[in-house]
Order: structure tokens, then sequence, then C-alpha cells
């Protein structure tokens, strides 16, 4: 471990808290400091504590904990991979759950039942990992792992294209253009219930996958011989992912390149141990990412951006930049 790796912790933590905070204390409404902290004290008015614990509370919870998912999902791919720009999508997983989320809106089980949209995104993310094993993860080396992840990505996106082509009407195609462009605006306390088991269960298997991608980083060979369990540790990084980012997406629809950008930033501080990274990224992703949440709020734009527009427009220029920088890749 390294010395400084409590300091790095503490130190998101608290850039975490603060942007929790500063996400509450923000909105359009004119509400004080003294009357929000009063409201979260619940001693505010109830229009007051409406509004800090209904809609700016859950959504800036929504955003750190989407964020920090992803960010998690980033950094065990990227060690499991061996390769920098490894983000969530990769495998195939996102477009997966997303497309799960749109089969929900598409057949009107979204009016049924408000817990539609995030079981299917969720049960699809599951579906994406148990095809993976279908093939072979297992046993697939990092590049048949990317390549495979790839088809599936493209098979879920052209099956998402289908479905917005054969829309049964205009609310529908709106619905599913609103979930695929992202968002945490309106997300209650009960969307964060419902990914918390999931969220907490992929959290677990990635940090046990740790140990082994710290193995991994010097080899599938090395490791092999320090007795890294590999199959085991793949089991464990693909799953783990998978379930996070399953979640995520089920809270917040599609959000891009959060999981690549944040382990980029904190890979210096943890001299490049894939299994030092993945704490830290997640707390750096949430960090990014309810800030990002909170600057959209305050926008002066007549529409709010949608959060997973914001994040490709400045996650698209780092990833290329992170591309250019990393000359080993591919080689």
């Amino acid at each position: 471990m390294s010395p400084s790796r409590p300091i790095l912790l503490g130190g998101f933590a608290l850039a975490g808290l603060a942007g929790l905070v500063l996400a509450v204390l923000a909105g359009t409404a004119p509400i004080g400091l003294g009357e929000t902290l009063a409201a979260l004290a619940g001693r505010g008015s109830q229009a007051v504590e409406l509004i800090v614990w209904q809609v700016r509370l859950p959504r800036a919870l929504a955003a750190f904990c989407v964020g920090a998912a992803l960010g998690a999902s980033g950094a065990v791919l990227q060690g499991l991979l061996r390769n920098p720009l490894a983000d969530p999508g990769v495998l195939g997983v996102s477009a997966m759950s997303a497309l799960g989320a749109v089969i929900a809106i598409y057949f009107g089980l979204a009016a049924m039942s408000l817990m539609a949209v995030p079981v299917f995104a969720v049960a699809f993310a599951l579906l994406a990992t148990a095809i993976l094993y279908l093939f072979g993860a297992s046993r697939m080396g990092s590049v048949q792992l990317i390549l495979v992840g790839v088809g599936l990505s493209s098979f879920a996106g052209a099956l998402i294209a289908l479905a917005m082509n054969l829309a049964p009407n205009p609310f529908s195609l709106s619905d599913m253009v609103n979930w695929l462009l992202g968002s945490v605006a309106n997300r209650s306390f009960a969307d964060l219930a419902f990914a918390a088991p999931f969220w907490a269960a992929g959290a677990g298997l990635v940090l046990m996958a740790g140990p082994g991608l710290r193995g991994l980083s010097l080899g599938e060979e090395t490791a092999f011989t320090l007795g890294v369990d590999l199959k085991r540790t793949r089991a464990l990084a693909i799953l783990g992912a998978a379930l996070l980012t399953g979640a995520s997406v089920a809270v917040a629809g599609t959000i891009g390149f959060v999981g690549i950008v944040a382990p980029h930033l904190v890979r210096p501080f943890v001299r490049h141990d894939p299994a030092d990274l993945i704490v830290p990224s997640a707390l750096a992703a949430g960090v990014v990412l309810v800030l990002a949440d909170t600057a959209l709020r305050l926008a002066p734009f007549t529409q709010e951006l949608k959060l997973g527009v914001a994040a490709a427009l400045i996650g698209a220029p780092a990833f290329v930049w992170i591309a250019a920088r990393h000359r080993s890749i591919g080689r």
C-alpha cells in the first residue's frame, strides 16, 4: 500500500462530501444555507424540506453513486484487460443494459410499473455477463474479450436502433431517447434503494478481484507462477463490473467516459497499482459526476442539458488525449 493512499482516500472522501453538500445547496429555488441545513435536520418549512429531501438530496446521491460505480468498473476493467481505454462499455454490458431499458419502454412495461425499466436494465446487464461466459470469457485473452464485447455492444446498439425505428408512437420514442441520453433528474430514494444491493455486491466482487489484478499487471504467465487464479479473478472482475454498471444504467441511463477518465486522474497517485486504484477511482468519479450534474442545474439554458451528453462532451476529448499519450496501446 502506498503511504499516501490514506491521505488520498481521505481527500477524495472529503471532496465527495463537499460536492454533495454543494449539490444540495445549489438549485434554481432561492433557498439559503440556513434554511437548507434546517431542512436537513428536519426543522425547516414543509416546502423547503420537500425540495431538499425529495428533489436535491436523492439527485445528488444518485449522481455520486452512479459515478462511483462507473469509476470502480472502469478501474477494474482497465486492470483486467491491461488496457487504459477500457471502461464499462467495452464488454458490451452498458449497451445490453440500455437495451433492456429500451425494451421495457418499447413494450409499454414502463407505463405499468415504475420499476420495469431498472429491473430490465439490471437483468440485461446480467444477461450480457452470461453471454460473455457462454463464449468462454474465463478462458479468453484480453484482446478476444474486448472483441467479443465490441460485437455484443454493436448488436445491442443495432437492436436499440431497430426499436427506435419501429417505435409505436412519438411518446415511446421520446422516452427512449431521454433514457439513452442519461440523467439523474427526478430520481428518488426508491431508485437508490433498488440499485443499492447490486452496487454493494458489485463493489465487494471487484475489491475481491484486486489482489489478482495486481498479479495480472505483471503478465498472465507471471501471475500464474505467483499463484493467481486467473479464472477466479476474471469472474470476479467481470461479474462485479456488470452489477455496478447495470445498476448505474438502471438509475441514470447511459453515461459514458467517466469510467475511463477517473482512473487516469488517480493512477499516478497509487503508483499504477490496479488493486489500489479501485476505491480512489470510484470516489473521484463520484465527485466528477456530482459536480457536473450541479453545474448543469445551474447552467443558463432554457432546457436542462442531459448528464450523459455533458459527460460525453467532456469525456470524449479526454479519451482522445489518453489514447494519443499511450502509444503502447495495440502493440
